[in-house]
């Protein structure tokens, strides 16, 4: 195996793990936003049931982000 050849191989792998934290990094950043955390102020039961919903979606999408990842190995 060649120089280049090992190069590129540890360059995948690091570019699919910063990729993968990336990935996670924006749907968690979308999954908080519009929280009332940062005015302090407490959340009504309706923005409690969104907020609950937004954090179901962002675990499917995190989840389906992970399958592709999976798929895209192959």
């Amino acid at each position: 195996m060649n120089a280049k050849a090992i190069i590129d191989m540890f360059m995948r792998l690091f570019l699919r793990k910063i990729m993968s934290r990336g990935i996670d990094a924006v749907i968690n950043l979308f999954a908080r936003r519009g929280s009332n955390k940062a005015k302090g102020e407490p959340l009504s039961e309706e923005e409690q049931a969104r907020a609950r919903k937004a954090r179901d979606v962002a675990e499917k999408a995190r989840e389906s982000a992970r399958l592709a990842r999976r798929i895209g190995r192959f």
